[in-house]
């Protein structure tokens, strides 16, 4: 069977085939700073049809901050069923322990990532230190400004890697797309933690554990009728897919540049399948935007 790639106009179509979506935010519901024209009316579209939304996100924040700064943005809370965060499941991980990795990390914890972010360490049992070679593990949720780059944090990533200090990623994203600027993520600065030989471990997409959570949050629907939406080919494709999830790819957000696409536009579906066929993840369909 040949492969393609449906191209959908919106939403509408996927209302009857699925009963759970697995909705990415940032480059599908918002863009950081405001939600994306249509949005939120298909959200609402989606819920009145008692379909389950559960919001999956590689936001390095417990996932009550991430409601708050949605609702403050003009999501309703009303419009979705939940959401869980990347930085959710890496707290959790961090409490919990309950695997080998995590539980050998000790205490004493360096945090790279803006104060905004600070409310990652409340409730957890740890020590706070000054220099990533003075920690047990490094918490990397992101970068401190927006114009910053790689090579900034590259004297304390080689710091904490030539100590072999454990870094926990908790957001794998490479960068993101604010309010129409690229920004780097915690993703990009664990990648290259990496290189230099520190011990990585990543919490979100495109990773198993989230989406089966995202399943229980739905009430334990089968993979067969959920279906996961998002920007991104290396997260959002990548992650649907190895759960055994149907994907839908909404080409408006972190590839629009990259496949020259105005917003709006619908993508040609020959130029876009040899686009995700080269970056080695194919959705099952596409849209420009998620617009009912």
């Amino acid at each position: 069977m040949t492969e393609t790639i449906e191209i959908l106009p919106g939403v509408a179509p996927l209302a009857d085939r699925y009963d759970g979506f697995v909705l990415d935010l940032w480059g599908v519901i918002h863009d950081g700073v405001r939600p994306y024209p249509g949005a939120v009316d298909s959200l609402q579209r989606l819920k009145a049809r008692g379909k389950r939304l559960i919001l999956l996100s590689n936001a390095p924040r417990r996932a009550a901050s991430v409601i708050d700064a949605m609702t403050a943005m003009g999501i309703p809370r009303d419009r979705y069923d939940d959401v869980l965060s990347s930085g959710e499941a890496t707290w959790h991980a961090l409490r919990d322990r309950t695997d080998d990795w995590h539980a050998r990390l000790g205490r004493r914890c360096f945090h790279l990532g803006p104060p905004r972010d600070k409310g990652m360490l409340v409730g957890l049992d740890i020590e706070p230190v000054a220099r990533p070679g003075e920690a047990d593990f490094i918490l990397a949720t992101g970068v401190d400004r927006d114009e910053e780059t790689l090579a900034d944090y590259e004297p304390v990533l080689a710091e904490g890697a030539a100590a072999r200090v454990p870094f926990v990623c908790a957001n794998p994203d490479l960068e993101v797309i604010r309010g129409g600027k690229r920004m780097i993520c915690a993703g990009l600065l664990a990648a290259r933690y990496a290189e230099l030989g520190g011990p990585v471990a990543y919490h979100g997409k495109p990773y198993a554990p989230v989406y089966r959570t995202c399943q229980t949050m739905m009430g334990g629907l089968p993979a067969g009728r959920v279906v996961a939406v998002g920007d991104s080919l290396r997260t959002d494709i990548a992650g649907g897919r190895a759960a055994g999830l149907d994907t839908v790819l909404v080409t408006g957000g972190i590839h629009a540049d990259e496949w020259q696409l105005k917003p709006g536009q619908a993508p040609d579906a020959a130029h876009l399948l040899e686009a995700c066929r080269r970056q080695g993840n194919v959705p099952k369909a596409a849209m420009a935007a998620f617009i009912w």
